[in-house]
């Protein structure tokens, strides 16, 4: 693990976000709460935070950290036959909180395939990216809208 001993205690709060299509009558099953397994959105959620807590027993060399914050919220995109997921870390501490963030939203939508896979397997899940970072020496970090690496 990196030493980070010497680095002064910030709050930090990281943003990301990621996405997972599936068929029309798949988004439908979430829509009208008639999916086989229940509530789809609300174990998402929980899953998403309960990994956030746990980042640095699933990421090799993560630092644990007292979260302050997870959120983890869900937009419907009809559409697109998509479901976003966006997960927010926040912290006072020496190191930044985006692995937290990405596994927030990494174990939602993973959580929400395994919730709807009886009904549809081929769902996909993309665009898994941070898109913001606050705090700390670097500074802020805001992802481009195209979703493109090496854009300011």
């Amino acid at each position: 693990m990196v030493d980070v001993a010497g680095k002064a205690v910030t709050e930090r709060v990281a943003v990301a976000e990621g996405y997972v299509r599936m068929e029309a009558a798949t988004l439908r099953l979430i829509e009208e709460g008639a999916a086989p397994k229940g509530d789809v959105l609300a174990a998402a959620r929980i899953a998403g935070i309960m990994a956030a807590k746990k980042t640095h027993e699933l990421i090799p060399l993560c630092h644990p950290l007292n979260l302050s914050k997870v959120s983890v919220e869900f937009s419907i995109l009809s559409d697109k036959h998509s479901v976003r997921v966006e997960a927010m870390a926040k912290a006072s501490g020496r190191t930044g909180v985006e692995m937290e963030a990405l596994t927030a939203v990494s174990v939602g939508c993973l959580t929400l395939y395994d919730m709807l896979k009886a009904k549809d397997k081929g769902m996909q899940i993309e665009g898994i990216r941070l898109l913001s970072k606050s705090g700390g020496k670097s500074g802020d970090y805001r992802a481009s809208p195209s979703g493109k690496t090496g854009e300011p």
